[in-house]
């Protein structure tokens, strides 16, 4: 029984730990089909028995117990990914487009951009912000958004101008 005690000298937590990783690990390996997952759980199963230690090493079965805990950690984890994979099936999107040339262009040219730059760009044209609101979250004054807005337009036009002349000669 594994819960069961028994009386015979207790054993150092090392040595049961060095003489029955391995094996334990095998088992656990033939039960999970990954090895990497096995000695994770093994070695959580052991961090479990080494937290109680003073308790299983009076156990009849030491071993056993391990084992035990071991499987239980298997199966729960067996379980977690198996709801994960469900909900990810049932909420997973079929399709989706490929970003357009234009998209591709213009995230390129705003990578480009100094970071003041890039925010208020996508904060006015793709955040709907207005000048005004952009002012308050940066905490900048209305000019400098003004400015600093004027200055990015600048710059993407630029270089879209200067991609798309570099893929038309192509």
């Amino acid at each position: 029984m594994l819960g069961s005690v028994d009386r015979s000298p207790p054993e150092s937590f090392e040595s049961f730990y060095r003489s029955r990783f391995h094996a334990l690990t095998l088992q656990i390996y033939a039960f999970t089909g990954d090895l990497g997952d096995a000695q994770d759980l093994v070695q959580e199963a052991f961090c479990r028995a080494y937290a109680r230690w003073n308790a299983v090493q009076h156990y009849e079965d030491p071993v056993a117990w391990v084992r035990r805990v071991a499987w239980n950690l298997a199966t729960s984890r067996w379980r977690r990914l198996r709801t994960a994979a469900s909900f990810l099936q049932s909420h997973r999107v079929q399709h989706v487009a490929a970003p357009s040339a234009d998209r591709v262009d213009l995230t390129w040219a705003l990578k480009q951009l100094p970071g003041a730059q890039r925010r208020i760009f996508v904060l006015f044209h793709i955040a709907d912000l207005s000048l005004q609101e952009i002012a308050e979250q940066e905490q900048v004054a209305l000019g400098t958004v003004k400015s600093t807005l004027s200055r990015a337009r600048a710059a993407v036009a630029r270089m879209l101008s200067e991609q798309q002349e570099g893929s038309s000669r192509v």
